[in-house]
């Protein structure tokens, strides 16, 4: 697989011929049906099985297999390279396909409950590039009771790829994260030994694979009772041979201050949990400034801090599979900005001839535009180069896996660059 960044004249013709590929394939790996014409500066996956690189001054066979995902030796045989694996600027060499290279990785998608139609369409695209489905979500009352939501098609469909769903349960109601009903739960047994009975019985009776638990904007001072009632949850799906989960917001340290940070007390979670899942997103929201939604020197920061407190096989990292289009300039309290899917900025991009630029520290795309009404607009979001620079991260740290923000969303270059690099885990 090779990621190809599209230039001034190029067609669709024009790469097809570049790397022998035909223009049906290349069309359908990248959905390009769903964009109206070729963008410049987007970048397309081009399913190929070696490709070229010419040495540059600095190189060595060593860093040019650490760019490429290659183990130097493997490298060295491949292009009959003698030790002691002397290398000339200028040289040329051939870079296997690295598919699969990167090993096993588990993969986790939320979806959000919508129509049947709908839900099987979603999974039947992506259930075989996924560990894990979780309907979302389960809200909880402050009497211990649980909504229930209607999540059979999803859950049905996803049997079908050997993907194992996991129940989630949240404080959110009334469209926010509430921290008085977490409370009034955390802070009494009764109730939390009635909610826990009743996600059990919800578990055994849609036939979940496990539980995760996603409560935010939880006190500080209820950290310890967060805690406690984890144990206590955990004890209980252990004894019935489920696995537990929680959803982590993105800290940088222990002492990070703030609403949505101080009560998740990541070391306890690495402790008492199967694995975390760290919502590392958002940086970039629709009622913030224009930025990327997932930067990865922002998730660095998170990763260098959860690594040190939680092992990393219980480590799953979030990603988003959308992107913001912000009116300009922005105004603080202004109108939100609209969620776009990756294939719908390309669109974008494309119908208002904007070019895709992308930005080297955050390692994601942006490009601007004015609509009809003369409006300047500003669009982040995510492509191939992006989603590899994320999976990347992942191997560095030695993660368990990822999580994607939301099903749903159009983004057909990020399942060709997971399923290119990895081999995904089933569980069931």
């Amino acid at each position: 697989m090779t990621i190809y960044v599209v230039r001034h004249g190029d067609s669709l013709y024009s790469i097809s011929q570049k790397f022998g590929i035909s223009m049906d394939i290349i069309s359908s790996v990248n959905k390009l049906y769903e964009i109206p014409s070729l963008v410049i500066g987007q970048a397309l996956v081009i399913p190929t099985t070696e490709t070229v690189y010419v040495v540059q001054p600095g190189d060595s066979l060593w860093s040019i297999g650490r760019k490429f995902g290659i183990n130097y030796e493997a490298l060295a045989r491949y292009n009959r390279i003698p030790y002691p694996y002397i290398l000339q600027v200028g040289m040329t060499l051939r870079i296997p396909e690295a598919s699969k290279n990167f090993g096993y990785i588990e993969v986790n998608g939320f979806i959000e409950p919508s129509t049947t139609t709908e839900e099987v369409n979603t999974v039947n695209e992506v259930g075989r590039y996924l560990t894990y489905i979780s309907p979302f979500s389960y809200q909880v009352n402050a009497d211990g009771t649980i909504n229930d939501i209607e999540d059979s098609a999803i859950r049905n469909t996803a049997s079908n790829y050997n993907v194992a769903s996991l129940m989630v349960i949240t404080n959110f109601s009334e469209g926010n994260f509430r921290t008085e009903l977490a409370h009034t739960i955390l802070t009494n047994n009764d109730i939390q030994q009635k909610l826990i009975d009743n996600v059990l019985a919800t578990m055994k009776d849609k036939k979940f694979y496990g539980l995760n638990i996603d409560f935010e904007r939880v006190l500080p001072a209820d950290r310890e009772l967060y805690n406690s009632f984890l144990r206590k949850m955990a004890q209980t799906l252990h004894n019935n041979n489920y696995v537990l989960s929680t959803s982590l917001a993105p800290k940088i340290s222990a002492t990070q201050v703030g609403e949505w940070y101080e009560a998740h007390d990541y070391p306890a979670h690495g402790e008492i949990v199967d694995f975390v899942i760290i919502m590392t997103y958002e940086w970039g929201w629709s009622g913030g400034p224009p930025m990327a939604v997932a930067p990865i020197n922002s998730v660095k920061k998170v990763l260098d801090y959860a690594v040190s407190v939680i092992p990393p096989k219980k480590i799953i990292m979030g990603m988003p599979l959308y992107g913001y289009d912000w009116k300009l300039p922005y105004v603080p309290g202004g109108p939100f900005a609209a969620r776009v899917s990756p294939q719908k900025a390309l669109s974008i991009a494309s119908n208002y001839g904007s070019i895709v630029k992308y930005d080297q520290v955050a390692q994601s795309p942006f490009f601007n535009y004015y609509d009809e009404n003369k409006v300047n607009h500003v669009v982040w979001f995510e492509d191939a180069r992006s989603v590899r620079v994320k999976f990347l991260t992942a191997v560095e740290y030695g993660l368990r896996g990822v999580s994607y923000w939301l099903l749903g969303q159009s983004f057909p270059q990020n399942w060709a660059v997971l399923d290119d690099m990895f081999n995904i885990v089933k569980v069931l």
